[in-house]
């Protein structure tokens, strides 16, 4: 099927997954850390303690999320994000109100829970559920609300926050997202098919059966992708939290850094579309040995580069790691694992992912208290990151092993 044909028969799904992802934006890193350097003055934080609040509440958000991701096996897209988009409106109005220090970690929590991570997930789990044979073009579609969120939304805030206080934008923020829940609502008012409510008819995964989340847990291949998938987030969050950080010691404003973002989104959208008709085309477990090497290779510019070219081609390599990651990655599940727990299980990685986004920025803050500024840890960072790939690696050559001779 052309991808026009298909976005036209299939419109109503695949804008009510773009919507989620996009929304997810307000709770996830690059968008919170715009405001980092208003947040530590306004509360007389050093990097390192805004990092352990940072990570407190992430962490949080990520243990939650383990309990909290087999809901999108039980409750309908349409009820279940309304609620999620509900809830974060909250958190938005709440960042806009606080006036206590201790207050941000829950604050924190509760927008990383349900932007980064319910919403993230709920978008995800619904496409992957909803399409089959059309699965990696519906993901990548879905997936560039991410992009847009990466893109536009960086810029617009820092220009704005020149004319007004930074707690004006989170009320607006909260508003945006009050007014998004009825568009949702009704783009889902016909369901797709009955797999919305996980019940029936579920494709199958490796050997031929429905895996539950304990059998994931016990089967080496979920372990061997953890690392990799956990440090994805962890330092692409790093970067982007600690953005105002990056630029001084570049010597950049931090308008300057963030008119690079738009070619991370670029970038994102470009990869991002070329892995969801790679998956159709050749499976996304094979494809998963694509993700990391061009993360590897742009954290090493960015520890070395100062002029705009090469952060430029630096971010750019991030984007499309950061994009071909997000899309990959959420059709291996199902390929692997089936898709009749696939809320449950991809909660499993999605918690990891939270986690990594976690404690990424609170060990770099960390360290830049400790006199080692952020561009400088680069080179550690690459090297765990290729460590981690290489897992990926081995992992996708035993699992197209099983596959195969489950199909």
């Amino acid at each position: 099927m052309g991808f026009v044909r298909f976005f036209r028969e299939n419109i109503r799904w695949l804008m009510a997954g773009f919507l989620m992802a996009m929304m997810s934006s307000l709770g996830q890193t690059y968008f919170i850390s715009i405001f980092a350097g208003n947040i530590r003055a306004t509360f007389d934080l050093g990097h390192g303690e805004w990092g352990a609040i940072y990570a407190a509440g992430t962490m949080a958000s990520g243990m939650l999320m383990i309990f909290a991701g087999g809901l999108a096996d039980r409750f309908r897209a349409r009820a279940l994000g309304a609620v999620l988009i509900g809830g974060l409106a909250l958190a938005c109005l709440a960042m806009a109100t606080v006036n206590k220090a201790f207050l941000l970690i829950p604050i924190i929590f509760a927008l990383r829970f349900t932007g980064q991570g319910m919403l993230s997930h709920l978008s995800m789990v619904s496409i992957a559920r909803w399409f089959v044979s059309n699965r990696g073009k519906a993901l990548a579609f879905a997936g560039l609300g991410y992009a847009l969120g990466e893109g536009v939304l960086p810029i617009v805030v820092v220009s704005l926050l020149k004319f007004y206080h930074w707690q004006w934008m989170w009320g607006i923020c909260a508003i945006v997202a009050l007014l998004l829940i009825p568009v949702l609502w009704r783009l889902l008012a016909k369901e797709r098919t009955p797999q919305s409510m996980a019940e029936n008819d579920q494709a199958k995964g490796m050997t031929a059966k429905h895996w539950t989340r304990l059998d994931v847990l016990k089967h080496w291949s979920f372990w061997m992708l953890l690392p990799a998938i956990t440090m994805q987030s962890a330092f692409i969050t790093s970067f982007f939290f600690l953005q105002v950080h990056f630029a001084e010691v570049k010597g950049w404003s931090h308008l300057e850094l963030v008119t690079l973002f738009p070619m991370f989104s670029i970038s994102g959208i470009v990869f991002t579309l070329i892995a969801g008709w790679a998956i159709d085309r050749f499976g996304a477990v094979r494809l998963m040995v694509f993700v990391q090497p061009a993360l590897i290779v742009g954290f090493l510019i960015a520890m070395v580069g100062f002029d705009y070219v090469t952060l430029a081609l630096a971010i750019i390599l991030m984007g499309a790691s950061s994009g071909a990651n997000s899309t990959i990655f959420s059709a291996v599940w199902p390929e692997l694992y089936g898709t009749k727990n696939l809320g449950g299980i991809k909660a499993i990685a999605t918690a990891s992912m939270v986690l990594g986004s976690g404690f990424g920025p609170g060990i770099t803050g960390y360290f830049i208290d400790k006199g080692y500024d952020f561009p400088s840890q680069l080179g550690v960072i690459s090297i765990a990151v290729a460590l981690g790939w290489l897992s990926v690696f081995f992992c996708s050559r035993w699992a197209q092993r099983d596959l195969a001779l489950s199909a």
